[in-house]
This record gives C-alpha cells, sequence and structure tokens, in this order.
C-alpha cells in the first residue's frame, strides 16, 4: 500500500505556484500495523484498502509479535493495529479473572478502560473469537479417545512421553499459553517434548505426523482443510479473543473519521468467513491482498 513518488524540486515550485491551495494541503496519513500471522496480515490489509478508498495515504507494518506490536503503538510508530482482547488483557495487565477473561463484553470493556487512560482507543470489535487451541489430527485423536484438554491431560499423565507437541515460542512463554494450560489442566512434559516453530509450521508439522498435537488459532482455515480437530477448553481456560481496532487517541482526534471507516469490518465479518479468508491464504495460496479485496467486493465495501 505504500506507495513512493520522486519529485523533481522545479516541479514542485511550479505546482506550487499554479495550484498554491492543493500542494502543501497536508496529506491524511496513516500507519497500520499487524502480527506475523496470516490473520494478522488479513486484518491491517481490509483496514489498509477501506482506509485507502477514503483518502488516507497508508503504509502497514505488519509480521512482528505481540509485545512488539504493543510497543510500536506506544511508541507512535504505528497508529493503529487490531489486538485481541484476551490479550490485552491476560498478556498487558496481567489478569487472570476468569468471570471477566471468558465473556467477550465484560473482557472488551475491562481492557478499554484501562487503555483508555495510556491514550488507546480500542473501536468496535470484530464478532469473531480467535482464541487459541490444541489441535490432534482427528483420525488420531478418535484412536486415543482425546476430546477434550482434560482427555490430553488423562492421556499424557497414563503415557508420559508418547505425544510430541509442535508450539511457538510465544504460546509456550505467554500466561495465557502452554506453561499454564498444563498447571491448569494438572499435566507435565518434558523438554524433548515440544518442538519450537513458527505458527504456520505448527500446521504443517501436524498434518505431515512430525508431531501429535499443535498450537493453533481457532479461526484458522487449515483445521478443517487438513482434518484437524480441536481439543475442547472443558476448564474454559483460554480467554476471548476478539479482535479491535486500538487506535492511538492523538490519530483519532486528529483523523475521527476512522471509527466509521473501520465499522464495517467489525459488522461484517464472521468466523466462518475469517476462517475461508486465512484457508484462502494458507491452503490455496493466494495473495493477502487478493483475498482481501474479493471479501470487500462481495460485501459490497469498496467501490
Amino acid at each position: 500500500m505504500k506507495k513512493i513518488f520522486e519529485l523533481a524540486l522545479p516541479a514542485i515550485l511550479i505546482s506550487a505556484f499554479l495550484f498554491p491551495g492543493n500542494v502543501f494541503a497536508e496529506k491524511k496519513t496513516v500507519v497500520v500495523g499487524g502480527k506475523n500471522f496470516t490473520e494478522q496480515l488479513l486484518l491491517p490489509e481490509l483496514a489498509g484498502i477501506l482506509l485507502e478508498q477514503a483518502g488516507f495515504d497508508v503504509t502497514l507494518k505488519t509480521g512482528v509479535g505481540t509485545v512488539i506490536a504493543r510497543k510500536s503503538l506506544e511508541n507512535a510508530q504505528i497508529d493503529l493495529y487490531y489486538e485481541y482482547t484476551g490479550t490485552a488483557y491476560t498478556v498487558f495487565y496481567k489478569q487472570k479473572d476468569t468471570d471477566i477473561m471468558t465473556v467477550p463484553g465484560k473482557v472488551y470493556d475491562w481492557v478499554k478502560k484501562a487503555d483508555a487512560e495510556k491514550g488507546l482507543v480500542w473501536l468496535a470489535p470484530v464478532k469473531f473469537n480467535n482464541t487459541y487451541t490444541l489441535m490432534m489430527r482427528k483420525a488420531e485423536a478418535e484412536e486415543l479417545g482425546i476430546k477434550s484438554l482434560s482427555d490430553l491431560a488423562g492421556y499424557v499423565n497414563k503415557h508420559p512421553g508418547n505425544l510430541i507437541f509442535a508450539l511457538n515460542a510465544e504460546f509456550w512463554e505467554r500466561p495465557d499459553g502452554f506453561k499454564k494450560v498444563m498447571e491448569t489442566y494438572a499435566f507435565s512434559i518434558s523438554a524433548k517434548q515440544v518442538k519450537k516453530m513458527s505458527t504456520g509450521l505448527t500446521y504443517k508439522a501436524l498434518k505431515e505426523g512430525l508431531v501429535n498435537s499443535a498450537m493453533g488459532f481457532a479461526t484458522d482455515g487449515r483445521i478443517a482443510a487438513f482434518g484437524f480437530v480441536n481439543l475442547v477448553d472443558d476448564k474454559a481456560f483460554f480467554p476471548v479473543y476478539n479482535p479491535v481496532p486500538v487506535v492511538r487517541k492523538d490519530v483519532l482526534d486528529k483523523y475521527p473519521e476512522i471509527k466509521g471507516i473501520l465499522k464495517p469490518i467489525a459488522d461484517n465479518l464472521t468466523t466462518e468467513e475469517m476462517q475461508q479468508l486465512n484457508k484462502a491464504v494458507d491452503v490455496d495460496h493466494k495473495q493477502v491482498h487478493d483475498v482481501a479485496m474479493d471479501w470487500l467486493k462481495t460485501k459490497n465495501l469498496i467501490k
């Protein structure tokens, strides 16, 4: 989306005399950030296209981890990005009240209020819940009698060392990640049973039978496409993860129209559709921009 133009100085000066009211008028610019997995490439792309249609000069800065994305927003290196309610609640604010973090409205209100004190504004939440999940190949899960995380814990405790897990580094360390899953469900595994890799490779490793279970995201299109099953979080450990555009207040004060521009994404993007968008990129190998454009066109959100 970022476009670079080179203009000769004389041309700029001539234009200034011919069109004095336009040349040096301030451009509407916005930097949209994103994390390092497919959904976090698609959401900024959708936002960027709508913002460009509304006359903004948009720069996308994606491909980073959660902590860096947050610091980039706080340090004004980006103007907005999509954060998940459960992530803000558990990671940034280190809260763990299940009565709050498992209820969409409650956790949204909590993080919105807390971040307002830091000059960060949470806009309308997208309705889908992209919670973390532990997956298994459906056939193996059925063979081992594992449907839930409690079943998984029971199997691990009876057969220590049998299962290999594919996890990314962030999920291993997060307060809402694998270490806490083990604590909540009362099981443990040895270091040699953990294969750390990027999120995208966890799906590949599971599909190819290199591991028995892998972390993933509930809205990922590869889950159904690859014959995986999400293990039921029967103790409601994982928080709600609704994605929300979080904008610096000074940016929103300057461009209040951003709120209305991004609202159609929140109003229209469902869990099933997000799964299909992710699948189009990860399974069908389509370009992120093309997938985003196609969805916006089907919703009549772009001209």
